[in-house]
């Protein structure tokens, strides 16, 4: 029932701004004929610097860099390679993302890039856990502008989408289905996933005993059974933390009310929300020790994908043994079991299982990945809420560096 409550909070709030602020929400978007040439002081002690830059689809952006106390934009070729946002590319070069969850793209010292989808422009260092070398780039930018629709339309659409379905779970309207298109533009977009490198190798025996000695499944504060445990990661906390914060994972907020409105107010602002609450789960008799979250651009309330994660009692080789459930999130459904508003999953959680050991994979932490299979799979179920969903069964397991 708290999920349900914090999502109809989230989506009151989204209702309320939308009556009230939706006209002045396409004025947000700059404008096609200004503001396009842009400079910016970027330091290579910081991984990612957000530049404030909205994108469009359609924008062509042209970036330069130049170099500032003997650091080089196009990178370093002596210096380490270890646990690169852009593992081929050269140490300390100048790199990209344009959209918050989006994959880094090389940019040295002059690039030219397409914008495919609407986002917002990050510009970060190609580096581990240290810069190869301290200093600056000076980084020049013209934007293009593109014709596509603006940001702030879009926001606009999906708060229409919010109170509309909003309206269809309190007062029974029937439109809840077209509602829900509206705000996800049909289905959820897909993340953009890499083939896992899955080791040939058995898993060790004993560790096989300590995951079949794991909980199959997460419960609801009434003992209902929900999500299947589909991933287990092998390390310390801070490895953890590390390799989840270099994958894009962003730590879910835990103040309902304060999160709610942040979602309202930095999206208005032209940021992208990340942090949405999630609500609370239990294994082991006690709730989720992390909650993290990847959401797609603008989708504040809507669409996401996210997991919750779980220290267990058991350790490998002096390692602490982590136990994950991870969905999408793909819209809004009725809760049945009490007829209110809750998220809608994907069906098919073997994807956010993959997802999740790709977006790891991706940032050189982790060691190595397997496949298991333990004798008590789950295959067929339904969450807390009553959404059904399927799978394989294979628990992935991630050995982290």
């Amino acid at each position: 029932m708290k999920r349900s409550i914090l999502i109809n909070q989230a989506v009151s709030i989204a209702v309320v701004a939308f009556l009230t602020m939706s006209h002045s929400v396409a004025q947000t978007a700059p404008s096609s004929a200004t503001g396009n040439d842009y400079s910016f002081n970027i330091s290579t002690s910081q991984l990612w610097t957000d530049t404030g830059v909205d994108l469009q689809v359609g924008d062509v952006l042209n970036i330069t860099a130049s170099a500032a106390n003997k650091c080089d934009p196009a990178g370093v070729a002596d210096a380490s390679n270890s646990g690169l946002p852009i593992a081929d590319a050269l140490p300390g070069a100048l790199i990209a993302k344009l959209q918050a969850q989006g994959m880094p793209i090389l940019i040295g010292s002059a690039k030219e890039t397409n914008v495919d989808a609407a986002g917002h422009l990050f510009l970060g260092i190609n580096a581990g856990d240290k810069p190869p070398c301290k200093g600056s780039f000076a980084v020049k930018i013209h934007r293009q502008a593109g014709t596509a629709t603006s940001r702030g339309d879009v926001l606009k659409k999906q708060l229409e989408g919010a109170a509309q379905i909003f309206m269809a779970g309190q007062f029974g309207s029937g439109a809840a289905t077209s509602a829900t298109d509206t705000l996800t533009g049909g289905a959820a977009p897909a993340a953009t996933v890499t083939p896992l490198k899955i080791s040939s190798a058995p898993l060790d025996s004993t560790l096989r005993k300590d995951i079949d000695s794991l909980p199959r499944r997460v419960n609801d504060q009434f003992k209902n059974l929900g999500d299947t445990a589909n991933f287990v990661l092998i390390g310390s906390e801070q490895q953890v933390q590390s390799a989840l914060d270099a994958a894009n994972w962003h730590v879910a907020d835990t103040s309902d009310t304060k999160a709610v409105m942040g979602a309202i107010l930095n999206t208005y602002d032209n940021k992208d929300y990340l942090t949405m609450p999630m609500s609370t789960l239990y294994m082991f008799g006690r709730r989720q020790d992390f909650g993290y979250e990847q959401a797609e651009p603008i989708a504040m309330v809507a669409s996401r994908h996210h997991f919750r994660l779980w220290k267990t009692p058991v350790t490998w080789n002096g390692q602490p043994v982590w136990v994950g459930a991870g969905t999408h999130d793909i819209g809004f459904a009725k809760d049945q079991r009490n007829g209110s508003i809750t998220h809608k999953i994907d069906p098919s959680v073997d994807g956010e299982r993959e997802n999740i050991g790709s977006s790891l994979q991706k940032t050189g932490k982790a060691k190595s990945m397997f496949y298991y299979l333990p004798p008590n799979p789950v295959q067929e179920a339904k969450n807390a809420t009553g959404d059904g969903y399927h799978s394989d069964g294979r628990i992935l397991v991630v050995f982290l560096q």
